[in-house]
């Protein structure tokens, strides 16, 4: 009997405005309990920019979706993935440069980008940009992918004693970007030909760079201590960390938390299905049943129809020629027929305003005019009842002299009025 497997992974992200007027991160994780590879997909908006935000959305919807579309090769085609992602992050970056060209408003809009592919125990990875990729392993937390900004330049500045460190810290240049996504060249791109090999207990956070206005030694400790707690609840440790430091110039922060629950092997492995394959001992597969437009089925209106503004789902209709005004040719007193005795039309029915009431709400309708049998001019009636012999049943009486009671167009009139009623600030340093 089939079993579902246990989740390989334990996923949680998180994102927050914090001190800034507009969220200009962007993530997007997809691990889905069955499957043996996930993908996760963070970019960082340039604040200051223009339409930062847009940028990173941009970013992440098309690394996404190209990361999507070839997740079924990942187990069979493992090597390609790093090409897979260097695809996709051209691809993002082509439709920065044609958004930009679209919309000249926006220009100098850009994002970072770090984006993963696991499969199994093994961590694909990609980074443009400064936004980290944290693993913790063993209590020591160490960054995988370089950051492509001025800081490490600064820092090292002061290891060698030409600045202090409070100095580094609060440099004015210490956000400026080497490389990120803006629709042109990207300067620098990290993205290793071998994946990285997770160990059970491992903890991985990719993040924005709000989160590094925690110390790196302050994450490391909340990481180790929560280690073996879920990752949903990691992720609020340190969004709780964060909060505490009530920093009114806190950055945008987005992040995801990534734990490995087992090592086991493969069961049964995700494959692309050939193109033009077809199954022929399976089940007759879900069919596709094409319904007729309703415009279709009706009859073809002429151009005094439509000439007339009546339409149905932006088709012209028909009209009634009854309900029309008189034609010119009798408007002139010309001869119609009428006097020949030839053939004419039915007269409309006399129309009446009908309420009713639909879910609650009241509506009006026009409907024809009804009439009750049986209710034409005395006159008619004695002339009618004369001229037919009376139906008389067995028992002598006058079939014809029913009560209202007993005759269903009086009795059932109003009931069946009423159920038709019920119907239905960064700035970019590009360096070499």
């Amino acid at each position: 009997m089939w079993r579902s497997p246990e989740p390989r992974y334990d996923v949680a992200s998180a994102i927050a405005q914090g001190g800034r007027a507009y969220q200009e991160d962007a993530i997007v994780t997809d691990f889905p309990f069955g499957m043996d590879s996930g993908v996760a997909v963070l970019a960082d908006g340039m604040g200051g920019h223009a339409a930062g935000d847009v940028a990173s959305k941009i970013v992440v919807t098309e690394v996404y979706s190209e990361l999507k579309f070839q997740s079924a090769n990942f187990a069979s085609f493992e090597g390609d993935i790093p090409s897979f992602m260097r695809d996709a992050a051209t691809k993002a970056n082509t439709c920065v440069r044609d958004h930009v060209s679209d919309h000249p408003e926006t220009h100098g809009m850009g994002a970072t980008l770090v984006s993963l592919v696991l499969v199994e125990n093994r961590m694909f990875w990609m980074s443009i940009g400064d936004s980290p990729l944290y693993v913790l392993r063993d209590g020591k937390l160490k960054q995988l992918n370089e950051d492509h900004s001025l800081a490490p330049q600064i820092d090292f500045m002061a290891e060698q004693g030409l600045i202090t460190p409070e100095a580094a810290a609060n440099h004015p240049d210490r956000n400026c970007l080497t490389s990120v996504i803006l629709g042109s060249k990207v300067a620098r791109t990290d993205c290793p030909a071998e994946p990285f090999e997770l160990k059970l207990g491992d903890v991985v956070v990719v993040s924005s760079d709000g989160l590094q206005y925690l110390e790196e030694a302050r994450i490391q400790k909340l990481l180790h201590k929560y280690r073996r707690k879920k990752a949903a609840e990691i992720a609020g440790y340190l969004l709780e960390a964060l909060d505490d430091l009530a920093d009114p110039d806190q950055d945008n922060i987005s992040f995801s938390v990534i734990k490995l629950n087992h090592m086991k092997p493969v069961d049964r492995k995700i494959v692309a299905k050939p193109t033009g394959l077809v199954e022929e001992d399976r089940l007759p597969a879900t069919r596709v049943a094409v319904l007729p437009d309703p415009a279709s089925a009706m009859p073809a209106a002429s151009p005094a129809d439509a000439a007339d503004g009546l339409t149905y789902r932006g088709v012209p209709v028909p009209q009634d020629p009854a309900a029309k005004a008189p034609s010119e040719d009798k408007a002139k007193g010309e001869d119609t027929g009428e006097d020949k005795g030839e053939k004419t039309d039915p007269p409309a029915p006399e129309m009446e305003e009908q309420t009713y009431t639909y879910r609650g709400k009241t509506y009006t309708r026009m409907v024809p005019k009804k009439t009750v049998p049986g209710a034409e001019e005395p006159e008619a009636q004695a002339d009618t009842q004369d001229d037919t012999p009376a139906d008389t049943g067995e028992d002598g009486t006058d079939s014809a002299a029913t009560s209202e009671d007993d005759n269903p167009v009086f009795r059932h009139g109003s009931q069946q009025d009423e159920e038709e009623d019920d119907a239905p600030p960064r700035k970019t340093a590009m360096g070499g």
